[in-house]
């Protein structure tokens, strides 16, 4: 009998780490990603929960191999208007052939995409909040074949208190994500995860303690702490945080605001949550084997630019378009080359 409770006890044990390592490892992504979730849901209309649960559940947490080698983190295969790379992977049946990404950021930009088709536009008709009908929505539209797809969703969502998430732009409401103790998902003291303070407050006290601020090289490397640098094309960038601006980007980074603008081609533009911001100057053109790429009815000219790394006038350029054209109304095929290297 001994033996047998010790026995027991071994596997609880490792029960409960393995269970706190996918946890961890669960809380990591969300952090990494939600801006990017958040950003979407408020340009495409795609509940932030549900992209970041698909995230979580199709790409084990960015640790499969589809994520590992190919940046997929949502298991897009390939489809005949594709143009990218592909890598091949048994899913169904064997080396199936799968979307490939420079970047994982592409891959969510691509998941967005892919759910603006015709086929899942009844899930826009649904609330945002409605995360449960968004879940079942996706499976009875063909997204998956799993027929337990809806509830693992729901459960990734529920157990990590994705809806908050969602609801935090929904409503209006501060931004809080609660997550279970390793011990209990239902548990009375969830970790939570939540916008940090304000450095500044405002007191009575009429001569506040001086603070010594922070030197131009500090300050730079303070801010990749909240700022994970991407590449994309051979060039550098971050994503804009909460309340980041060009000017207070442009400060952080020892620039010139309207230097930082200029880079990115935003001169009275206001930045945005989840916005790409280079670093340096974009690329002239794209690497050769991506000379041609589709665009979708609703994209910016200047989102392209971003995405790939490459200056607003170059693509002009190359494609003849004229400075009026700012959103493309159809879907088409555009240069980011010039057509002699192609």
């Amino acid at each position: 009998m001994k033996r047998i409770f010790f026995s027991f006890l071994v596997i609880l044990a490792f029960s409960t780490i393995s269970y706190a390592a996918q946890m961890q490892s669960y809380l990591n992504y969300i952090s990494q990603w939600k801006a990017v979730a958040l950003q979407h849901q408020t340009e495409y209309q795609i509940p932030a929960c549900i992209t970041l649960a698909q995230g979580l559940l199709e790409s084990g947490a960015g640790s499969s191999e589809l994520a590992r080698n190919a940046n997929n983190h949502f298991g897009i295969k390939c489809t005949s208007d594709w143009l990218g790379d592909s890598y091949r992977h048994d899913d169904e049946t064997r080396q199936e052939c799968f979307r490939k990404y420079v970047d994982a950021t592409d891959s969510y930009r691509d998941h967005a995409l892919f759910l603006k088709r015709s086929r899942y536009a009844r899930l826009f008709d649904l609330p945002i909040s409605d995360y449960q009908g968004w879940a079942q929505g996706l499976k009875d539209c063909g997204y998956a074949t799993d027929p337990t797809y809806p509830q693992k969703l729901i459960r990734i969502i529920e157990d990590y208190g994705l809806d908050t998430l969602s609801a935090s732009i929904v409503d209006g409401a501060a931004e809080k994500l609660e997550v279970p103790t390793t011990m209990e998902r239902s548990a009375a003291m969830p970790v939570v995860v939540s916008r940090p303070e304000p450095i500044a407050t405002i007191t009575a006290d009429p001569e506040q303690e001086y603070v010594e601020p922070l030197s131009a090289y500090k300050e730079k490397k303070e801010f990749f702490v909240t700022h994970r640098r991407v590449r994309v094309n051979n060039r550098t960038y971050v994503l804009a945080n909460e309340g980041d601006t060009y000017a207070n980007v442009a400060f952080r980074l020892n620039k010139k605001e309207r230097t930082l603008r200029k880079d990115n081609d935003a001169l009275g533009r206001v930045l945005k949550q989840g916005d790409p911001i280079f670093l340096g100057k974009k690329a002239n053109k794209a690497p050769k084997e991506k000379s041609l790429m589709w665009v979708h009815p609703g994209e910016t000219l200047w989102e392209v630019a971003q995405r790939e790394g490459i200056r607003i006038d170059a693509i002009r350029k190359y494609n003849g378009f004229d400075k009026k054209v700012l959103v493309f109304k159809t879907r088409q095929t555009i240069l980011l080359r010039p057509k002699k290297d192609e």
